[in-house]
């Protein structure tokens, strides 16, 4: 009999969480596995890459009270007298400010989902992928029926907007919660240390096979540039760090050398940055390329790989890089260290673009010098923090 499995997440939108579970569904033998994912909208560039014996499913009554969720309360309650609803709007203020008194969102969420009903199949296992999206974590703790009951944290707690609190209250009904990186289940059990013989580490799933097949199969860059083309991949936001490295660009090519940086990814950071690039002027040269949902050919043909988060859970985009075999400068952020053991061909920075710059000019200035190969190169980076 097949163990039955049902993961819930926000959509399947082209970002690391998404790929995780992908990646985790595909070493998952389909005899073996009879697996759902629950979605609270039906969106997103991963859409497709869902396998076909995968069931997919839609928290169908999301989209009506999406906005009330997502936007802040006094916009909801406002919206609500407008339309002449003016007891709803009584009664979201009153549990909105009950919550908060008590210091328990789930008595707010217990009141947005009252009419969403439960998922009527039961399951082995149900998990909380998108973690920690409190929504969801209450969802699958009250509205799925399951044997056991799993939460995934893929971000570092101590760098997001995270309701100890809830989690408090909420966690110990899971089963077990799983962290992306050893430093990032360290940080949970610091924020809470009596949910710690609870809390286990899982990383995060990458297919080098799968990955090196897809990098044959689309074009990667259309532009002509001969010098150092440097990649950056990941959503256009703060955390993710882009805006650190556009006045590096600007930098390099002021110093002479012949580089053009290449971001794939989108978000809400993208007129930002667009404005950033031209004050920078390096319209040229920083180049968006958007969300990709087979982003390897362009790692299989970039000359320096950068992943310039402020922080991260496990970054996947970084061990992805690594199959490539292609130099890599990543920030300090949480599980870096533990995904660049062992690597000769990277180093890591602190989020600073004045330490991005030295290791990015070591690398080229050595290659140049001593001639090395692409995808064959010695190690370069023992020596940054001197030169820096």
């Amino acid at each position: 009999m097949k163990t039955k499995m049902i993961f819930m997440l926000i959509n399947m939108n082209i970002g690391g969480t998404e790929k995780a579970l992908l990646n985790m569904i595909a070493e998952m033998p389909e005899q073996k596995y009879d697996i759902t994912i629950l979605m609270l909208e039906k969106y997103g560039g991963f859409l497709n890459a869902i396998p076909s014996h995968v069931n997919v499913e839609y928290v169908t009554e999301y989209p009506a009270v999406k906005g009330m969720l997502t936007n802040p309360p006094k916009q909801t309650i406002w919206n609500l007298m407008k339309n002449g609803r003016l007891i709803r709007a009584m009664n979201f203020s009153l549990i909105y400010g009950l919550s908060r008194l008590l210091k328990n969102k789930s008595i707010f969420l217990k009141y947005m989902l009252r009419n969403v009903a439960d998922i009527k199949d039961e399951y082995d296992a149900a998990a909380a992928y998108a973690g920690p999206m409190d929504l969801i974590s209450y969802f699958v703790i009250h509205k799925i029926k399951a044997e056991k009951k799993l939460q995934w944290i893929h971000f570092d707690v101590t760098k997001i907007d995270f309701d100890v609190q809830f989690s408090k209250r909420l966690y110990p009904r899971f089963d077990r919660i799983y962290t992306v990186s050893n430093e990032g289940r360290d940080r949970l059990i610091r924020v809470l240390p009596e949910l710690q013989s609870n809390i286990a580490f899982y990383p995060n799933r990458i297919s080098s096979d799968l990955i090196l097949r897809m990098a044959e199969e689309d074009r990667g860059f259309d532009d002509a540039f001969d010098g150092i083309r440097i990649l950056t991949i990941g959503r256009l936001s703060k955390e993710k760090g882009q805006d650190l490295v556009i006045p590096v660009l600007a930098k390099l090519r002021e110093k002479g050398y012949k580089v053009r940086w290449y971001c794939v990814g989108e978000g809400n950071s993208r007129s930002e940055y667009e404005y950033l690039i031209k004050r920078f002027d390096v319209e040229k040269d920083f180049i968006l390329l958007g969300a990709h949902a087979n982003p390897y050919p362009f790692f299989k043909q970039c000359d320096i790989y950068v992943q310039p988060s402020r922080h991260e859970g496990f970054c996947i985009t970084l061990g992805e890089a690594k199959v490539f075999k292609k130099p890599i400068i990543t920030t300090n952020f949480t599980g870096a260290h533990e995904q660049m053991d062992g690597i000769d061909t990277g180093v890591v920075v602190e989020a600073d673009g004045r330490e991005i710059y030295q290791a990015i000019t070591h690398f080229i200035n050595n290659r140049l010098r001593n001639k090395v190969e692409k995808n064959h190169i010695e190690p370069l980076f023992s020596e940054v923090r001197k030169d820096a």
